[in-house]
């Protein structure tokens, strides 16, 4: 009988609609297959030792997958990735500082000097300060509408803009965004609708589901939940 390794693994077909809580404990991780460890280690590397050299060029050739530095990868930030991945039922997630880096790096991938983003005004107060005064450092526009003013939104489209933002649930005011109505505006337009799920998280809404193509979280608030820990994806 082959061994199969220690249990207390996530189930096979598991849904974050039908088993959230089960996905809660179990998603993204494996027993430590040394010791059975249910908790991930913290691995405080910066750098990583590799087998051989034919292991080092693979690795940094992206031929083979495993870690090298923690700038781009660890295995305790590997394990977080996939149960928020899985809990939001998206393809995979990246850790990082807070929120705003979440913000920032979402935008450098899609932004060049002179485009522009269309975002609904109801955000949180440090949003629209990021949006409205950092990004316009670096040549981003940001053209703010009420969150269900839809023709607006479409009106504002052009062909240097290159996403709609919202927050599934307005912070403050507690405004519910419709995110049916503004993904479908978005891919009308072949662009990505970006929605900061921080207040609902993936318990009370899983963007996704609604067509959302990238969902962002600062991990401080409420995925975090107890007041000691800045993270973001």
């Amino acid at each position: 009988m082959t061994d199969a390794g220690y249990k207390g693994r996530c189930p096979a077909g598991m849904t974050p609609k039908d088993n959230f809580s089960t996905m809660c404990i179990y998603a993204g991780q494996e027993p430590d297959p040394t010791t059975g460890s249910r908790v991930p280690a913290i691995h405080q590397n910066t750098g990583f030792v590799f087998k051989n050299t034919d292991d080092a060029a693979a690795k940094f050739g992206l031929q083979a997958i495993g870690p090298i530095y923690t700038r781009i990868g660890n295995p305790t930030c590997d394990a977080v990735e996939a149960k928020i991945a899985a809990l939001e039922g998206g393809f995979a997630a990246l850790t990082v500082a807070s929120g705003h880096a979440a913000q920032m790096i979402c935008f450098t991938n899609l932004m060049n000097s002179g485009d522009n983003f269309v975002s609904t005004k109801q955000l949180y107060g440090g949003s629209v300060t990021q949006f409205g005064r950092q990004f316009a450092q670096f040549g981003w526009e940001v053209r703010f509408f009420d969150v269900d003013d839809y023709d607006a939104i479409e009106k504002a489209i052009d062909d240097k803009t290159k996403a709609i933002y919202c927050e599934s649930i307005c912070n403050p005011g507690g405004v519910v965004s419709d995110l049916e109505k503004l993904a479908a505006i978005a891919h009308k337009n072949g662009l990505p609708l970006i929605v900061d799920n921080t207040t609902a998280t993936p318990y009370l809404c899983r963007p996704f589901e609604f067509g959302a193509d990238i969902v962002l979280h600062s991990a401080t608030k409420y995925l975090g939940g107890h007041g000691n820990a800045l993270c973001g994806f």
